[in-house]
């Protein structure tokens, strides 16, 4: 989700120059490639998301093993914060922040409406009420820590389930890493450039100390801290793509001492299985390991495409659009999987509807909900997204997927190069 936050284009790397024995001439050069968006991490970013939504639609455990998205997300980001760093710190800093906030004031709003209209009084709130819960409302204006919401607003029998604001503000922790990362990342990259290796594995032994309750801190602080530390070494791992740190280890060294920390991931899971069983979000120390032992393989593997080949080629309009709008995805996804639920409800009024036909769509329910989910998706596409391209300072875009539209103002840069969060 974080090329959302890096609109230029990543420059493909280069073979190193190497000095010709004397008295020889070099050999001809290869022309350089052309600077352009890698479109490996590109392809990886949007099965990520595809992966985000498919898990919280039909919540299968097994997929945080298939594919650890938050892991591959954090990652990512970590490659393009490394990227930016070139420039100077406060000013990256402040830009990705830019970019961030517009999408969320936007999801905040829908939401905040939602719950007020619920009912929801945040000073007599339970768990955080008085004047600090009214003070922890910023948190939906700029995510440094946890939002407040209720655990039931409304009717059970409403057109959303009343636990609906646990789920609608769900995506927000990641937002709250996202953003801690950000800051923290001029003093990772600078650690990281001097101690590589104890920099990189630095938050997989926090983890080992504060996600196995070794050390208890509690509270949405202890939650923060646990993130930090479960997707710390894959935001370091972007640092090592991008400085080409993982191309100087042999890649069956990189994929046997990956297999060897993903194994070590599974057996701590299979001893430590939560009320969803094999759930990796559940398993802090087992969620770090896999991911950071998969995204090691990602990422040694990495081709640096300039275009998506063979079969991927015919997913690029899509590859390209949800590059260009994954913090609107990512934020709205839950809000709208919940929203099919009323709307699929209407068929059982309608006049034909029996019991045979009533059963099933009992029966295709979650199917019906995967079908209806992505429309309602591209809706909020065109309805919020183009917030992203002013937070950017870019012209609006309706439907950023690559392809130039008569009368499309011509700027720097292809439409296939605006990322959805840049510096």
């Amino acid at each position: 989700m974080d090329d959302v936050l890096d609109d230029a284009t990543r420059p493909f790397s280069t073979p190193e120059r190497l000095s010709p024995p004397t008295g020889q001439e070099p050999p001809a050069q290869a022309a350089p490639k052309k600077p352009g968006r890698d479109r490996y991490l590109d392809l990886l970013r949007s099965i990520a998301l595809v992966r985000v939504v498919v898990y919280h639609l039909f919540g299968w455990a097994w997929l945080t093993v298939l594919f650890p998205s938050m892991g591959v997300m954090f990652a990512l980001a970590g490659s393009l914060m490394a990227r930016s760093l070139n420039r100077p710190a406060l000013g990256v800093i402040r830009g990705r922040v830019r970019r961030l906030l517009p999408p969320m004031w936007a999801f905040s709003a829908a939401v905040l409406v939602l719950l007020f209209a619920g009912g929801w009084n945040p000073g007599s709130d339970p768990d955080n009420g008085g004047t600090w819960g009214w003070v922890s409302l910023f948190n939906y204006l700029v995510p440094i820590g946890a939002p407040p919401f209720p655990w039931h607003v409304g009717d059970k029998a409403g057109l959303l389930e009343d636990t609906w604001p646990a789920q609608a503000a769900g995506p927000l922790w990641y937002l709250r890493a996202y953003l801690w990362f950000v800051i923290a990342s001029p003093l990772l990259l600078w650690a990281f450039r001097r101690v590589p290796w104890a920099t990189l594995l630095a938050p997989l032994a926090l983890t080992a100390v504060v996600g196995t309750g070794l050390v208890k801190i509690p509270g949405e602080t202890g939650n923060a801290v646990t993130d930090f530390a479960v997707y710390g070494s894959c935001w370091v791992l972007g640092f090592a793509h991008h400085e080409g740190h993982l191309q100087k280890i042999p890649r069956y060294m990189a994929v046997s001492c990956s297999a060897l920390v993903m194994a070590f991931g599974l057996w701590w899971a299979s001893g430590h299985l939560g009320p969803d069983g094999w759930d990796l979000n559940d398993i802090p120390l087992a969620q770090a390991t896999w991911s950071f032992g998969f995204v090691v393989i990602l990422l040694v593997y990495s081709p640096s495409w300039q275009q998506l080949p063979g079969r991927f080629a015919r997913w690029d309009k899509l590859v390209t659009l949800s590059n260009n709008r994954a913090v609107t995805i990512y934020l709205w996804h839950n809000m709208l999987i919940m929203a099919t639920v009323p709307l699929i409800d209407l068929a059982y009024d309608l006049p034909f509807m029996n019991e045979r036909l009533s059963s099933a769509l009992d029966t295709t329910y979650s199917l019906w909900m995967f079908a209806l989910v992505w429309p309602l998706i591209g809706l909020a596409i065109l309805a919020v997204g183009w917030l992203e391209d002013l937070a950017a300072k870019r012209s609006p875009r309706l439907w950023p997927d690559g392809v130039r539209r008569a009368g499309a103002r011509s700027h720097a840069g292809s439409s296939v190069r605006g990322g959805h969060r840049g510096a």
